[in-house]
């Protein structure tokens, strides 16, 4: 595969910077959201709710019905935002990722790797601090072996 051109290293820092920040915030929201699940799909069968008749902040049991798992809650249901809000946080990190993935011109394989991070718990901090090593450590290597640019030739003022 080519390498990344030169005059694109301030696109890629940018980028990096993209991904650094949507890689932190899907794995902490994918952490939220384990810590979601667990809570109502094992025998604990609660869910965190703002406002209602709970007060402030409240959880309620989950019952089983015939039609499956429902809430006792009444307000805005916390579980399910943090539900919602990782699934469009997903969608930003893939892009991030996209982005990350076609500046560098990885292989394909590294593309899936980094979009694992948004669905595998831990991953995608581990794979935040991976990255940023590796591009850094590229672009300054690519950088250092790039012969000076030649200065311009400066006009004189009798050649106007």
């Amino acid at each position: 595969m080519p390498e990344p051109r030169v005059a694109s290293f301030p696109a890629i820092r940018g980028a990096l910077k993209f991904y650094q920040v949507a890689s932190i915030i899907t794995g902490v929201m994918l952490l939220l959201l384990v810590t979601e699940m667990v809570l109502k799909y094992t025998p604990i069968h609660l869910e965190l709710f703002l406002g209602g008749s709970g007060g402030p902040l409240w959880f309620a049991d989950v019952v089983e019905t015939a039609d499956g798992l429902e809430s006792t809650g009444d307000g805005f249901n916390v579980s399910q935002g943090i539900l919602v809000a990782h699934g469009w946080f997903y969608v930003v990190y893939l892009f991030a990722c996209f982005r990350m993935w076609s500046m560098m011109r990885w292989p394909f394989v590294r593309f899936i790797l980094l979009a694992l991070g948004g669905v595998i718990p831990l991953l995608s901090f581990f794979m935040e601090t991976r990255v940023a090593r590796d591009v850094k450590a590229y672009l300054a290597q690519r950088e250092a072996a790039e012969p000076t640019a030649t200065p311009a030739p400066t006009t004189t003022e009798g050649a106007r």
